[in-house]
């Protein structure tokens, strides 16, 4: 299995419009990051989790040339709001993709992407086959079993995913106990780490720390980072063993 992130970034993105701070304008690949999103690659399928604005640049950049499934974390705007740009696989594969989300997240969908749901449907819309994950059930897409693991953003309730041994949690706040039971193990964790300082609804990168090190996992990949973080290779280098801020473009294999 190969894990690719398509983007690593907060709700805005890196550059922040606007922002002359140091990493916004940083010349450092590194230090540009877009919309948080994964790409899963196996023999068998090809699912990424979270479409967000900038899902039709992900998708051109990685070469993605087939997509089986699109599984959604919940239902904000920065994690939805490039479902429109499936309409070329639809195209290409002639099939609908398969959308993987709970009951709320569907109706975020339906609230955005009215057109899709609405009756008489027309030519060229978003053809999708529509699963509701149950957040006490595993699923399995093209022989990929997957565990949801419910975590708190806020007071809304998000899903990180578990696959074999690879887990993906990011805009959490809290995890639970029993939920971070299912974390046991893992090889690698990514996990979001906001900035440095208190935020309502996301870690921060110290908060983050102390759940990677309860994890019980070999290594921690930090996601989700705004530019209030700070330059990646300086933070990055200063980080405790086995654990990483990712980046845009990185790639892991199990």
């Amino acid at each position: 299995m190969k894990i690719t992130f398509l983007g690593t970034g907060t709700s805005q993105g890196i550059p922040f419009i606007g922002c002359p701070c140091p990493v916004c304008t940083s010349t450092n690949k590194k230090d540009n990051r877009l919309r948080s999103a994964i790409w899963i690659q196996t023999p068998d399928a090809s699912i990424v989790i979270d479409s967000g604005p900038d899902f039709r640049y992900q998708m051109l950049r990685e070469k993605i040339y087939k997509l089986d499934a699109i599984i959604f974390t919940h239902g904000h705007k920065d994690h939805i709001a490039g479902l429109d740009d499936i309409r070329p696989y639809n195209f290409f594969e002639q099939k609908p993709i398969g959308v993987y989300a709970t009951e709320e997240t569907q109706q975020a969908l339906r609230r955005e992407f009215a057109y899709i749901f609405s009756y008489p449907t027309y030519p060229g819309i978003p053809q999708i086959d529509m699963h509701t994950i149950n957040a006490q059930d595993t699923f399995t897409i093209n022989g990929i079993t997957i565990t949801p693991i419910r975590v708190l953003h806020y007071k809304l309730e998000v899903l990180g995913f578990r696959i074999g041994d690879f887990t993906y949690i990011t805009d959490a706040n809290y995890i639970a106990p029993e939920e971070m039971e299912k974390i046991y193990g893992s090889k690698a964790l990514v996990l979001n780490a906001l900035r440095h300082e208190t935020h309502i609804s996301h870690y921060t990168l110290s908060e983050a720390i102390a759940v990677a090190k309860s994890a019980k996992v070999d290594d921690t990949y930090f996601t989700h980072i705004s530019h209030q973080l700070g330059l990646h290779d300086a933070i990055d280098s200063d980080l405790p063993e086995g654990m990483h801020l990712a980046y845009d473009g990185l790639v892991l294999e199990f």
